[in-house]
């Protein structure tokens, strides 16, 4: 049976849905085509190895970090220096002071002054023939020592030759000289008259190089530096770029079992660069924590000072007016006093005399916010407070007042920034004051509490002589005045030993280190990755493009399933020089497909004609129709039929030229009238066939092949031949073929592989489907061979085994050698 033949009958619903569509993605051959350019993807794999291997070793700049874990002790008593045990929760832990520390580091000023105090603001660097490499300070045989007075420009490369004996040449770009010059001095940009381009010059060390845009000398490096530059790169930057790109470039973290513990990282291009800048800037770290501590505390001791010579005095005050009393009323002892009474009353009064005293200080804390002269500030203990809240906002108002001081001698009153400063110390402020009042209000709510609990207890005093309430009432205030004697005095102690124990409460545990940490950026693994995986994308994407818009047939399967149309057979591609492949290569194996097709053409036409006559098109040209005529022709003549050839695609001859005939009389003759049938038959090698030939072009031949004569030529050799054959011309381009299939008792329709178009296929699958078109076979021409696929339709089920002339040049694919390998080994086994 044909294949495909069992499905020409009543379709399923379903079946009919699926007729004359094809799939819009072929995976199969998608996988097919990537296997067979598999040269691409190892290209592309090589390239990207190579690009990645060039971008690692002269394009890429390695990130290095380092990092430095310090402690906070628990004992600071400053302002500036907030206390770890405190009142407020900052989120949900309680380290302000880390926090406030973190602050700090991350700060302008701090950062500013590091800045300023290593000359972060020169950048060195080397350059190679591609790559240019940043350098430490340390790691360049000379420093540069900028004039600070003279104006600079800034982002201008500096670039130092060695000329040996300690001399350098000083080389300027070729342009780029900026008329805006930078003041260290002033942090702001000045402008100056133009100025010719300064002139290349070699300077020795200790010399200053002079110019309109600079001014610098240089400086022999102490330390011996282990690598020869052969050149050295200088760029400017301003203090405030410099100061942003440093902050960018710090982290700080806390412990995660330990909140006190610090991690403090720096990540830069120079290892060497990071581990200086993290030691040198906790140094300084230590250094300011320790002033503050000590400003505020001596500070603090001082205002205690005072105040107790002051409360001294109304003290001894108080202790003569109560000693007069005794002497003069002989008030020693009074009868029936309630001294339970009296203790408690006392006892609420020195808790008042104690609040009165931290309102004393608060006072002197708000007066010195209001004065902002914030180096008179008094600790906080002194109120009885430990808030790193309001401890970290004065330092930032302080930090804020430099600040504003600084721009007042660039700026005016009104400008933008000094309006932006005066905002942001208002704001500070009000963040300080709020945290004060709130303070104001708890106490003077616990003051009240405690003298409506003194009254309660001095109801009873009213019943006592007038002389002897006189005395109890001396006697309080003598207590109320010791106690707060007392309290400020217990202050003044914690505060001198405070004085004279004091030391930086921060412990570096790990100082940063160069241990030969490798680089953390970039990810030199990923980029390769990326790069080969990229580019190995990049081939994967052009084929899957180019399969998903191409529309061609290429699966067999595929295509009987679409059009429910017999398949007669599947032909090979055709290597021989000529369409003659049957009659010249009788033992090909594509002459045996066609002895296939020829058996199966059985299934297609009438048993009961007596003459059979078979019709060949296609969709367009080029798809092997008049070549597959030819064969099939030959085939029928090789097998004793008696039978002619017809070369009706009279638009385009062809036939004529494979059996060298003489195109000069044809079908195109005979239906004019011009010559008789005997004129336009050819004899060929095969005995038993004909040809007849299309003849001259004529210039109506849809006329003339639809005409009355050319159906009596076709009934005429009916009588004669046992089988006809017509090249007909594609019914894709022209309607011709579909008259002529009415006198047909098979048709046959050529599909090329990876040639015909799907969408060609959709008015024939309809036609057939509608019964419009009968007794029609598929014939899929020009497959490429693949090992073991075609077995039954007619093609490859001997290929490679000695049936074919094929066979000798025959060369077993790879991929089955080793699977042939591998069954060997294993059937050993």
């Amino acid at each position: 049976m044909i294949p495909g033949k069992e499905n020409t009958g009543k379709s399923t619903s379903s079946q009919t849905g699926k007729v004359g569509s094809f799939a819009f993605f072929d995976v199969e051959h998608f996988i097919r085509r990537l296997i067979r350019n598999w040269y691409w993807f190892a290209l592309m794999a090589a390239l990207g190895y190579a690009i990645s291997w060039v971008y690692s070793k002269y394009y890429a700049q390695r990130i290095y970090a380092s990092n430095l874990s310090l402690s906070i002790s628990n004992n600071t008593a400053s302002y500036f220096t907030p206390n770890q045990s405190i009142n407020f929760i900052w989120g949900q832990n309680g380290n302000q002071d880390g926090i406030y520390l973190k602050k700090m580091l991350l700060s302008r000023s701090h950062n500013e002054y590091l800045v300023k105090q290593l000359d972060l603001f020169i950048n060195y660097s080397t350059k190679g023939l591609i790559k240019q490499t940043y350098l430490d300070k340390y790691d360049s045989p000379v420093f540069l020592e900028v004039d600070k007075n003279h104006n600079q420009q800034v982002n201008y490369t500096i670039t130092l030759i060695p000329k040996g004996g300690d001399r350098y040449e000083v080389i300027l770009p070729e342009e780029g000289e900026s008329t805006s010059l930078y003041s260290y001095v002033t942090e702001s940009f000045n402008t100056v008259s133009p100025y010719p381009r300064p002139a290349n010059k070699v300077i020795s060390l200790n010399e200053w190089y002079v110019s309109p845009n600079l001014k610098f000398k240089l400086v022999k490096n102490p330390q011996p530096t282990p690598i020869r530059l052969e050149n050295i790169l200088l760029t400017l930057s301003t203090v405030n770029q410099t100061v942003n790109d440093l902050v960018s470039t710090i982290g700080v973290d806390f412990d995660k079992e330990i909140n006190t513990i610090m991690i403090i990282s720096k990540s830069g291009y120079n290892l060497n660069g990071t581990v200086n800048f993290l030691n040198t800037s906790v140094d300084e770290l230590q250094r300011k924590r320790l002033i503050d501590r000590n400003t505020v505390d001596k500070n603090t001791e001082s205002y205690l000072y005072d105040n107790l010579s002051k409360i001294r005095k109304k003290l001894d005050s108080s202790a003569q007016v109560l000693n007069h009393m005794k002497v003069s009323e002989g008030l020693y002892d009074i009868k029936d006093r309630d001294e339970k009474a009296l203790e408690r009353i006392k006892d609420l009064e020195s808790k008042k005399a104690e609040l009165l005293t931290r309102i004393n200080s608060l006072n002197n804390i708000r007066n010195t916010l209001a004065s902002q002269n914030l180096d008179r500030m008094i600790s906080m203990n002194a109120a009885g407070i430990e808030d790193g809240i309001f401890s970290a906002t004065v330092s930032e108002l302080k930090a804020l007042y430099l600040k504003r001081r600084e721009l007042a001698l660039i700026y005016t009153p009104n400008s933008e920034p000094m309006r932006e400063i005066n905002r942001l110390i208002n704001e500070a402020r009000g963040n300080s004051t709020g945290s004060i009042r709130n303070y104001y209000s708890t106490y003077l709510n616990e003051i009240a509490k405690i003298d409506r609990q003194i009254a309660d207890e001095s109801v009873d005093l009213v019943a006592y002589p007038e002389k002897e309430r006189k005395y109890l009432d001396a006697e309080r205030g003598y207590n109320m005045i010791e106690a707060t004697y007392n309290t400020l005095l217990a202050k003044q102690n914690e505060t001198q030993i405070r004085v004279a124990t004091n030391k930086s409460d921060i412990t570096v545990i790990d100082p940063a280190k160069n241990l030969g940490q490798g680089p953390i950026a970039p990810d030199v693994q990923r980029t390769k990755y990326s790069i080969i995986g990229g580019l190995l994308l990049l081939p994967l994407l052009i084929i899957g493009i180019s399969e998903a818009l191409d529309n061609r047939i290429r699966n067999i399967k595929e295509l009987l399933q679409a059009t429910r149309i017999p398949l007669l057979g599947v032909i090979g591609k055709n290597t021989h020089d000529n369409n003659l492949t049957v009659l010249e290569q009788p033992r090909s194996s594509i002459s045996e497909a066609f002895r296939g097709i020829r058996a199966n053409l059985r299934f297609l036409h009438k048993e009961d004609n007596k003459s059979k006559v078979i019709l060949l098109t296609s969709s367009v040209g080029g798809e092997g129709k008049t070549y597959i005529s030819i064969n099939i022709a030959s085939v029928l003549g090789l097998s004793g039929k008696k039978t002619i050839l017809l070369g009706m695609d009279l638009r385009k001859p062809k036939i004529f030229g494979d059996f060298k005939i003489d195109n000069k009389y044809g079908i195109s003759n005979y239906l004019t009238g011009e010559v008789e049938m005997d004129k336009i038959i050819n004899q060929t090698k095969i005995p038993n066939l004909h040809v007849a030939t299309s003849g001259p072009i004529p210039p109506n031949p849809s006329e003339l092949l639809m005409s009355e004569r050319n159906v009596e030529f076709i009934q005429d050799l009916k009588e004669i031949y046992d089988y006809i054959v017509i090249d007909s011309p594609p019914v894709g381009l022209v309607a011709d073929p579909f008259e002529l299939m009415k006198y047909a008792d098979a048709s046959i329709y050529v599909v090329r592989h990876e040639y015909t178009e799907k969408y060609m296929l959709k008015m024939i699958t309809e036609k057939y489907q509608n019964q419009e078109v009968q007794n029609l076979g598929l014939v899929y021409n020009d497959y490429q061979h693949q090992q073991g696929y075609g077995y039954g339709y007619g093609y490859g089920y001997g290929y490679g085994y000695g049936y074919f002339d094929e066979d000798k040049n025959y060369q077993e694919p790879t991929l089955i050698k080793v699977r042939n390998k591998l069954r060997k080994l294993f059937g050993r086994s």
